[in-house]
């Protein structure tokens, strides 16, 4: 599975940005996409996920301000990002977990999102 994100910039505080990513490639019909950000110096974390299936889990930092959704046709995952924080500044990374047990997981390669206060 090959993962293809975009969409990362630069906004202040307050503002919006939403990302995206594409699974192309042996897709597993049962699968959760989902992102993590990485902020300099801290760990990477759970952002939001969201399986086949529909279901969702957010990170509670992120609760009410972020969306994510998901195009089962085109295996395209979305995180819609309101009211931007200086927090949430970080590499966002896309990730895929397909199969029966969802352990077969993959990464892409990040999308830089910058928040100015």
């Amino acid at each position: 599975v090959q993962l293809q994100a975009s969409g990362g910039g630069l906004v202040q505080a307050g503002g919006s940005l939403r990302l995206s990513c594409a699974a192309s490639g042996s897709i597993f019909s049962r699968n959760a996409m989902g992102w993590y950000r990485q902020a300099p110096g801290k760990q990477r974390e759970l952002v939001a996920t969201i399986a086949s299936a529909g279901s969702t889990r957010y990170a509670d930092s992120v609760k009410g301000r972020f969306t994510i959704s998901r195009d089962n046709a085109k295996n395209t995952v979305y995180l819609q990002m309101n009211s931007l924080k200086p927090e949430d500044a970080a590499v966002y990374y896309c990730n895929y977990r397909g199969g029966y047990y969802l352990d077969n997981e993959y990464w892409g390669p990040g999308t830089l999102v910058t928040v100015s206060s």
